[in-house]
């Protein structure tokens, strides 16, 4: 381009000389004329400058040309190259096309026009895919086999499966007033102050409450069938003690057979816990919600028997359980005093393999019992009642209360046999949260008669003044927050209460023996106030023990206290050092106090002696026990 630019401008230039010869050639001379000249003159352009100056514009719009004719070579450049690419691609996708007709005539030549193939392949897939799924449960069940062998739920025999469970204990409690009694709580024998068991304190220790337990499970087509035993050593034969060998006899805790049929009916016969005992789910044995208390009488306002029973239990659904049972009933005792001359229970005959040395009542029927309970994913909640039968045999003819005139003559002439019915009601609300980490469980009964059936054992009734039986109003209540704080961490707290009505009347005797209530009428029953409590805090002096080896404590006089209500606030934890496939071993410490309140009768206030005694006791436990595998 330069060159031809190089070219044009030496035309341009010959063209300009010859034109330039040719004008000074061709005209003739000129005379020189004379003008006026201004002071600013301006000297015109030559010739030579106008063609150069044209040339300048020429070449000015040559250049302009010449940039466009580059940006069209470039712009043809980049469409060539475009074209290139686009038949590139025009090219690749005529050989896609063409490979893509070879595989689909392939296709079709393998699975045929009507895809019988494709369906065949298809079955296959599945059933591959159902021998895998197979296969991987298959391999899983067999894990799981190998993992029972290694470390088996129960041992089999016999087509049975054996569970033996339980743990070993060693255990203590320090009290600061002694009631002589190992981890399990007299509660109606807490001293008062100022006695000799009140002025003492007692620590005692043994390994008693380890226990020992066995289930048997068998299945049938119809139904499962179960067995269970448990038993622990908390018990005292005639030749028991403390001195060196501290040998304690076995004793029975547990021991039931069950039926559980297909369609949601169980069946349970033996010794085990009463159906009115709090459950954690429906109403299955073994699923009892026990304190956790070291104390092996729990916790004061806990409902629990643990005796004979059959039950049938239906379970509605997975949220609703009905129940019923027939139970061991026992008249526990006949509280007051001033209390006419009545028979109610006998001691037991060794020939019938009664312990010699307890008393047995004369039941007429047994205690009736019956439950419903309905559970969610956040509670468990439980309604009962409770029915019992009360007799005793009626002496009229006996001796009068004490300072009263006595008869002449006493027998048994005239003597009846009178009956009273009662019972009581209760209900259970367990609530958990966070995952059942914390439960907050609430507990309450009341009803007639029914003392026996809670921690304290306050009395079942008294009696009138002819004899007939009155059934004791009153009732327990008890509030726990068990908090499951990590897996080998539980706290606990509870706090109940048990309560006993008074129901005391006018004998019809008076007071004939000298003194300042001569004269005054003698009231029995329960509760009375006329009840002398005046030496209930002073100390007598030691008796001669019945078993020998010195003197013993001995119990105050003139204290004929009733008790009107015992309360306990415990609180206290169990951590787990290990629990695994080996077993758990944990540690646990807990703290009560208890409180014994009683009737008001006739103390001695102006020296210091409250009409209504009150006895207190602070007490300490510690636990370490290793539980079998579960």
């Amino acid at each position: 381009m330069n060159r031809f630019r190089q070219m044009v401008a030496g035309v341009v230039l010959a063209t300009c000389v010859v034109a330039q010869a040719q004008s000074g050639t061709d005209q003739p001379p000129v005379k020189p004329v004379r003008t006026k000249v201004a002071k600013t003159k301006t000297k015109a352009p030559t010739q030579e400058e106008i063609l150069l100056e044209q040339l300048n514009e020429k070449f000015q719009k040559l250049d302009q040309v010449n940039s466009k004719l580059n940006d069209l070579e470039q712009k043809y450049e980049a469409l060539q190259q475009r074209m290139a690419a686009r038949d590139a691609e025009l090219e690749q996708a005529r050989k896609d096309a063409a490979d893509a007709k070879q595989k689909l005539e392939a296709t079709q030549a393998i699975i045929g026009t009507d895809g019988s193939t494709v369906t065949t392949l298809q079955g296959d897939v599945a059933t591959l895919k159902t021998t895998s799924s197979s296969l991987s449960t298959q391999v899983q069940a067999s894990q799981e086999e190998t993992k029972k062998l290694e470390n088996p739920d129960m041992i089999r025999f016999m087509g049975i499966g054996l569970k033996p469970g339980g743990f070993l204990a060693a255990e203590t409690v320090d009290r600061q007033r002694a009631i002589g009694g190992d981890v399990n709580t007299q509660f109606t024998g807490i001293p008062f102050a100022g006695t000799t068991a009140g002025e003492l304190s007692e620590f005692n220790a043994s390994g008693r409450q380890s226990r020992i337990s066995l289930l048997a499970e068998g299945k049938i087509p119809a139904a499962t069938l179960r067995g269970y035993f448990e038993a622990d050593f908390l018990s005292a034969g005639t030749t028991s003690n403390d001195n060196q060998s501290n040998s304690y006899p076995l004793r029975l805790r547990q021991a039931w057979a069950q039926a559980e049929l297909n369609n949601g009916w169980i069946l349970t016969g033996g010794q085990m816990w009463s159906l009115a005992t709090e459950y954690r789910h429906g109403l299955e044995n073994n699923s009892e919600a026990i304190p956790l208390t070291v104390d092996a009488q729990y916790n004061v306002g806990f409902t629990w028997e643990r005796q004979y029973g059959f039950r049938v239990v239906k379970r509605l659904s997975n949220k609703f359980w009905i129940g019923g049972a027939v139970e061991e009933s026992q008249t526990l005792n006949i509280g007051g005093h001033n209390l006419p001359t009545i028979a109610y229970q006998q001691t037991g005959n060794g020939g019938g393999l009664y312990n010699s040395t307890a008393n047995y009542s004369f039941n007429e029927a047994p205690d009736l019992i019956a439950k419903a309970a309905y559970e969610t994913n956040w509670g468990h909640f439980e309604l009962f009642g409770i029915s019992r039968f009360f007799r005793d045999r009626v002496y009229p003819n006996g001796p009068a209360p004490a300072g009263a005139a006595q008869p002449v003559t006493t027998s048994a002439l005239g003597a009846y046999t009178t009956k009273a019915d009662g019972g009581g009601v209760g209900a259970n609300a367990r609530v958990w949260l966070f995952a059942k980490k914390l439960e907050i469980d609430g507990h309450i009964l009341a009803g007639n008669g029914i003392g026996r059936y809670s921690s304290a054992q306050l009395p079942d009734a008294t009696a009138h003044p002819d004899g007939s039986l009155e059934l004791l109003s009153g009732g327990s209540a008890l509030g726990s927050v068990e908090w499951h704080a990590t897996p080998r961490l539980d706290l606990y707290g509870y706090y109940g209460g048990e309560y006993a009505k008074r129901a005391w009347y006018n004998t019809g005797y008076t007071v004939t023996t000298a003194g300042p209530t001569l004269g005054q009428p003698i009231l029995g029953g329960y509760g009375a106030p006329t009840n002398n409590v005046a030496g209930c805090y002073v100390e007598v002096l030691p008796v001669t023990s019945p078993n020998g080896g010195g003197n013993v404590a001995s119990g105050p006089s003139n204290c004929n206290a009733d008790n009107r209500n015992i309360q306990e606030g415990t609180f206290g934890y169990w951590f787990r050092f290990y629990r695994g496939s080996r077993g758990t071993l944990q540690q646990g410490i807990q703290y009560s106090y208890a409180e014994r309140r009683t009737w008001q009768g006739i103390g001695n206030p102006a020296a210091g002696l409250t009409n209504s005694p009150k006895a207190i006791d602070n007490m300490w436990f510690t636990s370490i026990r290793y539980y079998l595998p579960k």
